[in-house]
């Protein structure tokens, strides 16, 4: 048996085109303040311009820092482990407004998506070896998937605003907010970029997670070059974002080979393994970016056909789907935004209208 990790470093490709970097003497004449940092398990790079760019870039940083303490569950003091710590024993755990907030959303996504994404899918994550900070990647057994399986379960988490509390109804339960919590901040940034002068900002959490504020450096909106999920030296195409969030997901971030068999980081929670629903990446664009960080993930999950069944029953996302069989497919509120690039090499586009 042989166990090969093989990892790539971004979900999105983040080579933000012509304009994007924040430079002396950006629209509205103000000054302008970038910084590129670690959090969340990821690298991130936050430019901003107006007249209180600097205030504004210190007072985002510290809240990516609250953030990150708050809701990393490999900290011990964070609320996400003081809360999975007390699975199953009756505890209502007193959580920050922010992480009950965030919970209280991740609720309505798992019950929205059916199931498919669903924020309790931890003990399975760590059976695979994705759930900790190290790569110890393996396939766990059927009898082990098995046993966990019941435990993934969002209905199970009670959430108490009023109280303030949350808790975990089952023993072993346990919360991961690795594919919502970057959208979540990113959220959090732009409601708190609101009580500065700012004219515009770009937030790259990570690439797989990206917001977009006012025009870039010399007019027009931010453009964000999507990778080709088969080959990471190619793009799919461009997309023009302003004043709208995106979150990419792709099964080639992390991913390792066991057996000859490549095993990917996206689980569906209704089986266990890695979704395989003939979907490469998708990338969805919406006014909340943790709404779209929650329904790129779902939709990995749920496949084309489910994807486009619940777009066109909302009407709070768009998105770009591209399919192992070739097609992207791009849902009709991206029609002009998006230039495709994929016909180079062999793929096909379609645009899906309600």
């Amino acid at each position: 048996m042989s166990s090969r990790p093989v990892l790539f470093p971004a979900l999105l490709c983040a080579a933000l085109l012509a304009g994007c970097s924040a430079a002396p003497g950006a629209p509205s004449g103000g000054g302008s303040a970038q910084r590129t940092l670690f959090a969340m398990d990821t690298l991130m790079n936050l430019q901003i311009t107006g007249p209180q760019a600097q205030e504004a870039l210190e007072a985002a940083v510290g809240e990516l820092g609250r953030l990150d303490r708050l809701l990393d569950r490999n900290e011990p003091e964070s609320d996400i482990s003081r809360l999975n710590a007390h699975a199953g024993d009756g505890t209502f755990v007193t959580l920050d407004g922010s992480t009950l907030e965030l919970l209280e959303l991740c609720r309505s996504c798992y019950e929205t998506s059916g199931g498919a994404f669903d924020c309790t899918i931890a003990p399975v994550m760590d059976a695979w070896g994705f759930g900790g900070t190290g790569e110890d990647y393996h396939v766990p057994s059927q009898a082990e998937l098995d046993v966990l399986l019941p435990l993934v379960d969002s209905a199970a988490l009670d959430v108490d605003a009023g109280m303030g509390s949350a808790r975990l109804t089952a023993s072993g339960m346990a919360v991961d907010l690795g594919g919502i919590a970057k959208g979540y901040a990113a959220d959090r940034l732009l409601d708190l970029l609101e009580d500065y002068e700012v004219d515009s900002a770009l937030l790259d959490l990570g690439t797989s997670t990206i917001a977009a504020l006012g025009e870039r450096d010399g007019g027009g909106p931010w453009r964000i070059a999507l990778r080709d999920p088969s080959d990471g030296e190619r793009q799919l195409g461009v997309l023009a974002l302003s004043g709208q969030a995106l979150s990419t997901s792709g099964g080639y971030e992390r991913q390792f080979e066991e057996n000859g068999v490549t095993y990917h980081h996206i689980l569906d929670p209704r089986t266990g393994y890695p979704a395989e629903t003939g979907v490469l990446s998708v990338t969805v664009v919406g006014e909340s970016a943790a709404v779209a960080d929650a329904w790129s993930t779902a939709l990995f999950v749920l496949g084309p056909e489910e994807a486009e069944a619940l777009w066109r029953g909302s009407d709070s996302f768009d998105y770009i789907l591209c399919r192992a069989d070739g097609q992207v497919q791009v849902t009709e509120g991206l029609e002009d935004s998006f230039t495709f690039w994929g016909d180079e090499y062999g793929y096909t586009c379609e645009i899906l209208r309600r």
